[in-house]
């Protein structure tokens, strides 16, 4: 990536775990990244990186003054996206009906943050870039390719995020994946939208991260050697070979190697 992300686009991801070097070493060892504990006075949050650019963050679950939440929070990733203007964003979410659970607030120079719930439950994190754009490096083996909300009302959720930020959505054309709703910026696909009923009972609304694998497998066989889930086994769809997976403290995310166009 080279400049700044547009707005409604998924720019950056990052990871809350209860042991923090442990989720950097998996992640290390199952995509190539590097990554350490960052300086305590922010907060010990790791930026990992990829062929030495900025791919995704760790950070230890912990409460703003230090101390160790009772209970913990599930370990999950978070999805941000971009925006150009954090307080007009955070405007429209009240007004479209959603809630701000964190900020705004500034992460140094960096830029500004927040973390919001959409009306249907599923939370995610708006970034306003300042001295940091966001992932540096995507679509490679080891790196952000695709993010998926999941929810029960597919409608409500298109007709927020539309109203929020400059997000179209649009019936997918491609053949075999005819009906997914695809998430769109100035006419180029950015995300997508599943119904929450076709994953099994219990499973709240969330966003999830894919990550593009050279062999889904193979990468699949890894993550449960070091301890991981397999969530949903490999298998063929209409774009490409996925899994969906679990880090050893419960972090989902998915995988997948597109297929070559023909």
């Amino acid at each position: 990536m080279n400049g700044p992300y547009k707005p409604g686009t998924p720019c950056w991801i990052d990871l809350m775990v209860p042991d923090q070097q442990a989720a950097i070493d998996f992640y290390r060892d199952l995509f190539g990244w590097q990554g350490e504990i960052g300086p305590a006075d922010q907060g010990g949050y790791a930026v990992c990186t990829l062929k030495g650019k900025p791919v995704a963050g760790i950070m230890k679950a912990m409460n703003p003054d230090g101390t160790v939440p009772d209970p913990l929070p599930p370990t999950v990733w978070t999805t941000y996206l971009a925006t150009d203007n954090i307080d007009s964003t955070l405007k429209s979410v009240v007004d479209a009906g959603g809630t701000v659970m964190m900020g705004p607030m500034d992460v140094m120079d960096l830029g500004r943050m927040a973390v919001i719930t959409d009306p249907t439950g599923a939370v995610v994190g708006l970034w306003q870039a300042g001295t940091f754009d966001g992932a540096g490096i995507v679509n490679e083996h080891g790196t952000l390719t695709w993010n998926e909300l999941t929810t029960a009302d597919l409608p409500a959720a298109a007709v927020f995020y539309s109203n929020v930020l400059p997000l179209a959505t649009t019936r997918s054309e491609t053949p075999g994946a005819e009906g997914y709703i695809e998430f769109q910026v100035d006419g180029r696909a950015v995300g997508g939208i599943m119904d929450l009923s076709q994953l099994p009972p219990g499973i709240s609304p969330h966003w999830q991260p894919y990550f593009r694998v050279d062999n889904v497998d193979d990468i699949q066989a890894a993550a449960v050697r070091a301890g991981g889930r397999v969530l949903s086994p490999a298998f063929d769809m209409a774009v490409g070979r996925m899994a969906v997976l679990a880090d050893p403290q419960g972090g989902a995310f998915a995988v997948m190697a597109p297929f070559a166009p023909e």
